[in-house]
C-alpha cells in the first residue's frame, strides 16, 4: 500500500456567472514512504496548487488524498503532521533563529526541555547551531531557507512539502542548500514532495519525477526514464534540449522515410573533422563544461552538445565538419 495516494482530486476556481477555471481534474499518483517525488511542470501547470491541497490550505472540490491510509481532506491543516516549506521563508522577523524554529512545538504544547532539545538536534541537522541566537535579519537568504527547512523538520512530519524553496537564491548557495536538503531527506527517511519549475532541480533530487502540463501528470518515473524517453513533444521539450523534428525534416536528415515526430538529444549528435562535411556551423555558446552549436545539416537546424575538454576543441562559426547521430537516440513522440 502507498504512504501518499492522490485520488481523482479535481480542483477549479469559481468565478461569478461561469463555472469556474479548472486547476486539475482527475489527478492520480502514489507515492511510497520515504520516497523524495518531485513536481515537475511550468508557471501555472498546477503542481503548487496540488501542493497546498495535499497540506489543506486550498480546499480541493472532488476526491481523496490518503497519508498512511487516512483521508487528510476533512482535517484542518494544522492536524495533518505535514511541514511545509515555502518560496519565502515567511519567518518571524521579531524571534531569534531558535524561537522561529521552536514556533511549532509551542503551538503544539512540547514542555520547554523537550523543546529545546529538538531545537538543537535540527538546527545542527541544518548547520545553524552557531545562529541560533540571530534575527532573520542578520542571516542571508539561504540561511534564512535553512531556518524555514529547520522549522518544519522539528515539529517531526509524516510528510514534507517544499514549495519552491530555493527559486529565490543565487545558483551557488541553491546547488549546495539542494544537496543538504536531499542528504536530510535520506537521514531522516522523510516523505518529501518538491515542487520546481526547474528540471536541473528535478533531475538531481528526485527519486521519481511526476512531470505536469495544463492540470495532468502527462508522465511520471526516475530521471534517467524522462529524460531518455519522453512520452510526447512537450515532455521532450521541457526535460533537456531535444531537437524535435517533424517528419519531413527528420527524413531529410536522416536520409530514411521517418512517419512520425522525431526528438534527438542534442549530446547524442557527434561533429567530426573525418568524413563528408555535411554540417555547417552557425553559432556557438560556451555553457561552462558544454559547448553548444547551432548547425546546419541537411537543410535542418540542430543544436549540438560537445564536451568542453580543451580550448583546441572549439570548432569556429562558419566551419563545416561530419556530423553523425546515434541511432539509439532517436525517440519517436507523439
Amino acid at each position: 500500500m502507498s504512504y501518499v495516494s492522490v485520488q481523482h482530486l479535481q480542483k477549479s476556481y469559481s468565478q461569478k456567472g461561469s463555472a469556474g477555471t479548472p486547476v486539475f481534474s482527475d489527478i492520480n499518483c502514489e507515492i511510497q514512504k520515504g520516497e523524495f517525488v518531485t513536481l515537475l511542470g511550468p508557471s501555472g501547470c498546477g503542481k503548487s496548487t496540488l501542493l497546498r491541497c495535499i497540506a489543506g490550505l486550498t480546499a480541493v472540490d472532488d476526491g481523496k488524498i490518503l497519508l498512511d491510509g487516512q483521508d487528510l481532506v476533512p482535517l484542518s491543516p494544522q492536524k495533518r503532521g505535514i511541514g511545509m516549506v515555502f518560496q519565502s521563508y515567511a519567518l518571524f522577523p521579531n524571534m531569534t533563529v531558535e524561537q522561529n524554529v521552536a514556533f511549532g512545538l509551542r503551538m503544539q504544547k512540547v514542555n520547554a526541555d523537550d523543546s529545546r532539545k529538538r531545537v538543537l538536534e535540527v538546527l545542527q541537522l541544518v548547520e545553524l547551531n552557531d545562529f541560533a541566537a540571530r534575527y532573520p535579519h542578520q542571516l542571508s537568504g539561504g540561511q534564512c531557507q535553512r531556518v524555514a527547512l529547520a522549522r518544519s523538520l522539528v515539529t517531526r512530519p509524516r510528510l514534507l512539502l517544499l514549495d519552491e524553496p530555493l527559486s529565490a537564491l543565487d545558483a551557488r548557495i541553491r546547488k549546495h542548500l539542494r544537496e543538504q536538503i536531499r542528504q536530510i531527506q535520506r537521514e531522516l527517511g522523510l516523505t518529501t514532495i518538491f515542487v520546481t519549475h526547474d528540471q536541473e532541480e528535478a533531475l538531481t533530487m528526485s527519486d521519481r519525477i511526476f512531470l505536469m502540463n495544463q492540470g495532468k501528470i502527462v508522465q511520471s518515473g526516475d530521471a534517467e526514464t524522462l529524460y531518455t524517453a519522453p512520452v510526447d513533444v512537450f515532455a521532450a521539450g521541457f526535460i533537456g534540449n531535444y531537437n524535435l523534428l517533424d517528419a519531413a525534416s527528420a527524413s531529410k536528415l536522416l536520409q530514411r522515410p521517418i512517419n512520425g515526430r522525431i526528438a534527438i538529444r542534442p549530446e547524442a549528435i557527434e561533429l567530426s573533422l573525418n568524413g563528408e562535411p555535411d554540417a555547417l556551423i552557425r553559432s556557438h555558446s560556451l555553457l561552462g563544461n558544454v559547448i553548444r552549436y547551432r548547425v546546419e545539416a541537411r537543410g535542418v537546424e540542430l543544436v549540438v552538445d560537445v564536451l568542453n575538454r580543451s580550448a583546441a576543441d572549439l570548432h569556429a562559426d562558419g566551419q563545416r565538419l561530419a556530423l553523425s547521430i546515434d541511432p539509439t537516440a532517436l525517440c519517436e513522440v507523439a
